[in-house]
């Protein structure tokens, strides 16, 4: 797929890219506000775990700090402080955080983030990332980070026809790096942000020099399946039982999304709880994610789902995918670009060093880490900042 670039060439380029600055009306915090104190809460679970979803006695501590002590003004600033931007492309305003390396030979990073994620995931890790040098490493290890929210999810705009799939986001992320100037560049995703790296790792742009995956996309081959070892049945395992117990949202999300759709817009408590419910599953907290992850930060990334009213549109973007063809990486066909895989245990889509050597052309870098999961970046930040320093090193020049 093609997409217009509108006509940016030169010196006008950065002309289509203009500066975001978030202020939230008081108003729509005081509705908010007046929303968490009217809750009508539903019976607890029947079962003392979290097989039914979040426990009640969990979203209501998560609620009660919320209304009476969270301060969205503080992650407000954040966002700012960052510096946010929007430009059009395809006819979708794309919102994104760029941040420039002190480095001058610093490498452009494209990150992208996932459901029920945001822009937010990788706020421990841009310091490290864009200015090593000022967090103990190297200066030729530094990053000029961009970082998009997916069409429908944060500030972007929400998509109003259908057809924003995977491939159509990833050619939108090649206009985007072009237009911010970049003639060299990588691309790093987890979640359904490694579903764009991995396209974007299949389109080939002539910019890109290599991708970061801390989600492993595949179907395993019976004969795969047949000699698997038995840290490969463990993945396997685990792969089966998200599918059999977790991804009840998935289901949701490709085929009535407009049903969730209503509850996710008018109930604050219902799309905290529904995230909440990814937090406790695919983390690396033994369902426990209130000890992974501070409540401030769970609901900062409730906020850039309530605050825009992107639950809706954040869903839809499942339909959209269900009706593309999948990105995996197969062996039939193996991505051609360099790849580094960092492979955390709480993340359900593992695969083994084999499995990716025969789905990947050039796989530059294979670890497996000892804690976390799906939110590599937010649950280990340190780890998931060598692995990324580790994957690039080699592809710099």
């Amino acid at each position: 797929m093609c997409l217009n670039r509108g006509g940016v060439t030169g010196d006008t380029m950065n002309d289509l890219v203009r500066p975001f600055q978030l202020s939230i009306p008081q108003s729509d915090l005081d509705d908010l506000h007046s929303r968490l104190e009217r809750v009508r809460w539903p019976d607890a679970q029947t079962v003392a775990d979290h097989s039914q979803g979040p426990q009640l006695e969990k979203i209501r501590a998560l609620v009660d700090h919320w209304r009476d002590s969270y301060d969205w003004r503080v992650c407000e600033t954040l966002l700012n402080d960052f510096g946010q931007y929007k430009t059009e492309i395809d006819g979708l305003d794309i919102h994104f955080l760029h941040i420039r390396s002190p480095e001058p030979d610093a490498l452009p990073l494209l990150m992208t983030h996932g459901w029920p994620g945001s822009v937010l995931e990788f706020r421990d890790v841009i310091g490290p990332l864009t200015d090593p040098v000022a967090h103990g490493g190297k200066a030729s290890d530094a990053f000029h980070l961009v970082i998009p929210s997916l069409p429908g999810h944060g500030f972007s705009s929400k998509p109003t026809t259908t057809g924003w799939g995977i491939e159509r986001t990833a050619n939108a992320w090649v206009i985007l790096m072009e237009r911010l100037g970049y003639t060299r560049w990588a691309a790093q995703g987890g979640d359904r942000g490694a579903q764009v790296a991995l396209a974007l790792g299949y389109l080939q742009p002539e910019p890109l020099v290599g991708i970061h995956l801390n989600l492993a996309l595949f179907v395993p081959t019976d004969e795969e399946i047949a000699a698997a070892t038995a840290e490969e049945k463990a993945m396997l395992a685990d792969s089966q039982y998200y599918m059999d117990h977790i991804s009840g949202y998935n289901k949701v999300h490709s085929t009535r999304p407009q049903s969730v759709a209503y509850s996710l817009a008018d109930s604050p408590v219902g799309l905290a709880a529904w995230m909440y419910a990814m937090y406790q599953d695919v983390s690396d907290s033994d369902g426990h994610p209130d000890q992974v992850f501070s409540l401030d930060s769970m609901i900062d990334g409730v906020m850039l789902y309530w605050l825009p009213n992107a639950g809706p549109s954040s869903a839809r973007l499942y339909w959209d995918v269900e009706r593309e063809s999948p990105w995996i990486a197969t062996a039939e066909k193996p991505v051609p670009t360099p790849t580094g895989l960092s492979m955390f245990p709480g993340e359900k889509g593992r695969m083994s060093r084999r499995w990716a050597e025969s789905r990947f052309s050039r796989l530059v870098h294979f670890e497996k880490s000892d804690k976390g999961g799906h939110f590599a970046s937010w649950e280990r930040p340190e780890e998931f900042v060598g692995e990324v320093r580790t994957t690039f090193r080699g592809l710099r020049r």
